[in-house]
């Protein structure tokens, strides 16, 4: 992936940012690699593998700029991507975090899974962007160039004991409900592999997901809203598993269960930033959280893109 992709970072980067790789406790001669193939590139060298999140985490720990563009092994950037974030950054001091639009490096006139053109969350935990609601990924055609109020994007200051997955969407409900923009600047582009590090297929995989999107319930959801949305959630990671096993076989929904029994073992440990959250919010529940049961819309309703969802917004 790095020999793949960090040329067009390198090339279309010069003049405008200097180039880190944080490696995160490799052991496939990657270090050798970019020594000998790219010497031009900095390089943070951790001493394990923290995760994605406090990976990166500590890899910024030893950085100093403005601005800071957290990027994937298996992104290829485009000429000039850079400039409109940046340009748009400095023009809203109130917007706390941006991405490009993230297409797929697959099927590059279609949305990628992972971003697309930023992202939301319904009531009960479900993520979904412009661009790719579930697995429909739709074509780029220019509907979603507008930036609007978003309340996820793939950026980073993250809670490192989620490990993977999910962190970018609890760092940027942190920053809406503080009042801080989120958007999605669609003059720059990228493609993204997506699944390169971990595939769909892995029940790890599958145990992350649905543990650290409890956990950013827990931390993020209004006193209110938090009792009947985890019981709701209970049947639905039921089901969930049930479909699993129909599905994709035992492993998948033993890793379930496996993600409800640590998010309770691990409820009061995160108490203290939900505490500090609710106290710092000035929103209540954020607008870019969909009142609507995206599983509703999108099996029972067939609202299969942005666009059909948007008025529940």
């Amino acid at each position: 992936m790095l020999r793949r992709f960090l040329p067009s970072v390198v090339k279309f980067s010069a003049g405008m940012a200097d180039v880190t790789v944080a490696d995160n406790g490799s052991t496939d001669n990657s270090l050798e690699m970019l020594r000998s193939e790219f010497p031009m590139v900095g390089i943070i060298s951790l001493p394990e593998n923290y995760g994605f999140a406090e990976g990166y985490n500590k890899a910024l720990a030893g950085l100093d700029a403005e601005y800071f563009l957290l990027l994937n092994s298996d992104v290829e950037v485009t000429e000039g991507w850079l400039e409109p974030l940046v340009a748009y950054m400095d023009a809203h001091e109130d917007v706390a975090a941006c991405q490009p639009k993230l297409l797929s490096e697959r099927e590059r006139d279609k949305f990628e899974y992972a971003g697309g053109a930023g992202g939301f969350i319904d009531r009960y935990g479900y993520p979904f962007c412009r661009g790719r609601v579930f697995t429909t990924l739709e074509t780029d055609k220019g509907q979603y160039d507008e930036p609007c109020n978003l309340l996820w994007v793939s950026a980073g200051g993250f809670d490192g004991r989620f490990f993977a997955h999910m962190e970018e969407i609890d760092f940027c409900w942190r920053l809406r409900s503080r009042g801080r923009g989120v958007v999605c600047v669609s003059e720059s582009h990228v493609y993204h592999v997506g699944g390169a590090t971990l595939s769909a297929g892995s029940p790890r995989k599958t145990f992350l997901n649905f543990r650290n999107n409890l956990l950013l319930l827990y931390k993020n959801l209004p006193e209110q809203e938090l009792a009947r949305v985890l019981r709701v959630r209970r049947w639905l990671d039921a089901l969930a598993a049930f479909k699993f096993l129909l599905t994709d076989g035992v492993a998948h929904a033993r890793a379930v269960f496996a993600a409800r029994r640590e998010f309770k073992a691990l409820r009061e440990e995160f108490r203290p930033q939900r505490e500090e959250n609710l106290q710092q919010s000035k929103t209540g529940l954020v607008p870019e959280v969909m009142r609507k049961s995206l599983l509703y819309l999108y099996y029972l309703k067939h609202k299969k893109t942005f666009a059909d969802l948007q008025r529940f917004i």
